[in-house]
């Protein structure tokens, strides 16, 4: 690995850091290089606050030597006033003569202008160093910008035998499939993601909380589709202790924690749904079923990684699992359990 691609690096493992913390804006690390020796770094730390750049600045002991410095960032530096001031103007105000960017922005407000805007100002600014995995870091961005949606996550675990539920005719309550290392592992990843999403029937009659208790980490947002507005108040996704929006066809005043959305159920709701989720600035979501909405999402090709957990155990009859395909990009074992990762690319 060259020396730009070190110090690239660098920027990407920084970015990391501020996984969860930072959605609907992406992960960025940067850091400030002088005569090849590291004298600044930082990461966006936190949404609303400053951005990686700023930090990096901030933190070099001797500001006289910026102007001599060259300037490393994962992600294109942002040239709108939004929560904060323009990276870019804050590069050329420190008259840095050299700008390394790992990829660009593709948010509109961006795209291309924080880069334009310091070639403007007689900066030297290089751009693709370790391009892909600087976009493969922001994915859940990059997709929510380029394709106008959140990115979308399936998850279910099944049987050895393909079941995802046994009969609820015959069996009322919930079975549960894997273990708890896995339950913690799902757990995990809500912690990591904007919103998960479950349909009426996984609502009534699984009453999932949907909350992060196995992991430390960021609760999402809790969603449930309820056209007719028949799940009981006491279910517990309508406790009032984490944030939930119903998506549902009928006109209901909205109260603490509780929000609803009105979708047209005679047209298909998932367009719809997904329309929702990006005007407000929902990054990415886990639709985690139960089947007939698993399925739906299937159906359109709108998804973009499914984690699919298979137990120990048999049903021998009962809801089916949904039928996928796509490239396998992991697996794990867990205990008795497997956990199969796959993209559609």
């Amino acid at each position: 690995m060259s020396t730009p691609q070190k110090f690239m690096q660098r920027c990407l493992d920084l970015a990391l850091l501020g996984m969860g913390d930072v959605a609907p804006n992406p992960m960025v690390g940067c850091v400030i290089v002088h005569e090849g020796i590291i004298i600044g770094e930082g990461f966006h730390q936190k949404i609303g606050g400053p951005h990686a750049e700023v930090n990096a600045i901030r933190s070099v002991q001797n500001p006289e030597l910026l102007a001599q410095s060259t300037l490393y960032v994962s992600l294109e530096p942002c040239a709108h006033f939004g929560k904060t001031p323009p990276c870019s103007d804050l590069i050329i105000e420190n008259r840095f003569s050299h700008v390394v960017v790992g990829t660009f922005d593709p948010c509109t407000m961006v795209a291309g202008k924080g880069i334009e805007r310091m070639q403007a100002a007689g900066i030297q600014v290089e751009v693709g160093i370790l391009e892909n995995e600087c976009r493969e870091l922001n994915h859940r961005f990059f997709t929510f910008h380029e394709k106008k949606r959140p990115y979308i996550l399936l998850k279910w675990a099944q049987t050895l035998d393909g079941f995802i539920d046994t009969d609820r005719t015959e069996i009322q309550h919930p079975t549960w499939i894997t273990n708890a290392l896995a339950k913690r592992l799902v757990h995990k990843q809500r912690s990591r993601e904007s919103a998960i999403l479950i349909g009426t029937n996984t609502a009534e009659f699984d009453d999932p909380a949907l909350t992060v208790r196995e992991w430390v980490g960021n609760q999402p947002i809790r969603m449930v589709i309820d056209r007719t507005g028949r799940l009981d108040s006491g279910l517990c996704i309508f406790d009032g202790k984490e944030p939930t929006w119903v998506f549902t066809g009928i006109e209901k005043p909205d109260s603490e924690n509780l929000k609803f959305i009105l979708l047209n159920f005679d047209q298909n709701i998932i367009p719809q749904l997904l329309s929702e989720l990006f005007n407000r600035d929902i990054l990415s979501v886990i639709v985690e079923g139960g089947g007939e909405l698993l399925n739906s999402f299937l159906e359109l090709g709108l998804w973009d990684e499914a984690f699919v957990y298979t137990g120990n155990q048999f049903f021998g009859k009962g809801v089916e699992a949904p039928h996928i395909s796509g490239e396998t990009i992991g697996f794990e074992m867990l205990d008795d359990c497997k956990l199969h990762v796959l993209r559609n690319f």
